[in-house]
């Protein structure tokens, strides 16, 4: 079994599980990077990690078009009501619930979150996804945290992929982010959340050696609009 993820732009993604694609955090239009409009996406799901404009700008018309039920926390549940979005499934931190190819648990993630009127966004999360027979950890935005050992650990088998922040400022940066690989033990690792605007610009292929140097994961640094094929590999 397989799983195909494509880096759209910024921290949003498509992951084709083989059951249907789920779509992390929309922000396509107004991406200066971005690599697709809105309107040419489809999706069976959509996942929302926070309440931020530059991960939910789409969400709404996105959501609107093509029907896909959006799991998110109960705020941002509650706010799409209000934009005529019904096909939602609020959840929590430590939830777990059925997606297209598998399941999804929601993670902790230390960050702020607001929705774009500035009303709250309730707790901002990550989302651990086992799907296709493939494990996904898509961090979300968020500082370094112990518990990511934990995440890491409670994968059998241990975790695939991990997608991890490193523009820095807002998110946890570069050096941070192979702490987290460490702790994580992920096969693979794919940076997330950079190079959108001159504060979050990283240098991502010095990254990607360091990432190589002086941890287990192979790093996969993609171009917007680039997707990996991910496969299951079992001893």
């Amino acid at each position: 079994m397989a799983i195909t993820l494509t880096w759209t732009g910024h921290a949003t993604w498509l992951i084709d599980t083989g059951a249907g694609v789920l779509l992390v955090d929309p922000f396509f239009d107004e991406c200066p990077t971005t690599s697709m409009a809105a309107a040419a996406v489809d999706c069976a799901a959509i996942l929302v990690t926070h309440g931020h404009f530059d991960h939910v700008a789409d969400l709404v018309p996105i959501a609107k078009r093509t029907g896909a039920r959006v799991f998110c926390n109960w705020e941002i549940a509650q706010w799409l009501g209000k934009q005529g979005v019904a096909n939602t499934q609020p959840m929590n931190l430590g939830g777990t619930t059925a997606v297209p190819g598998g399941t999804a648990r929601m993670e902790t993630a230390w960050h702020s979150s607001s929705l774009p009127d500035g009303s709250y966004g309730g707790t901002a999360a990550g989302w651990l996804l086992h799907v296709g027979g493939v494990s996904v950890y898509v961090a979300g935005d968020t500082a370094l945290f112990s518990d990511m050992a934990r995440i890491g650990a409670a994968v059998k088998g241990g975790l695939d992929v991990a997608v991890l922040p490193i523009g820095d400022l807002f998110t946890m940066g570069p050096e941070d982010s192979l702490e987290a690989v460490r702790m994580l033990r992920p096969r693979i690792v794919l940076p997330s959340h950079h190079g959108t605007w001159p504060p979050i610009t990283q240098d991502v292929q010095a990254w990607a050696r360091r990432v190589a140097q002086e941890t287990s994961a192979e790093p996969r640094p993609l171009q917007p609009g680039e997707r990996i094929m991910v496969e299951v590999v079992r001893d």
